[in-house]
């Protein structure tokens, strides 16, 4: 099984804003596994502060 978690993140900010964002991304994004049973063919899209689709995760056999 392989996990993908694909986030774009806005070239126009300064490091430390992507690395802030990112880093609350990834705390929202961990904080609600659960919801999942984590199993190929799981996934969700990811969003920023904004409430924007910055990306997607999923669980895929190889």
């Amino acid at each position: 099984m392989k996990f993908v978690l694909e986030v774009t993140v806005d070239e126009n900010t300064s490091a430390q804003e992507r690395a802030a964002e990112l880093s609350r991304i990834l705390r929202y994004w961990g904080g609600n596994l659960h919801h999942y049973a984590l199993e190929p063919g799981d996934g969700s899209p990811v969003y920023d502060s904004g409430y924007q689709e910055v990306g997607v995760w999923r669980l895929a056999d190889d």
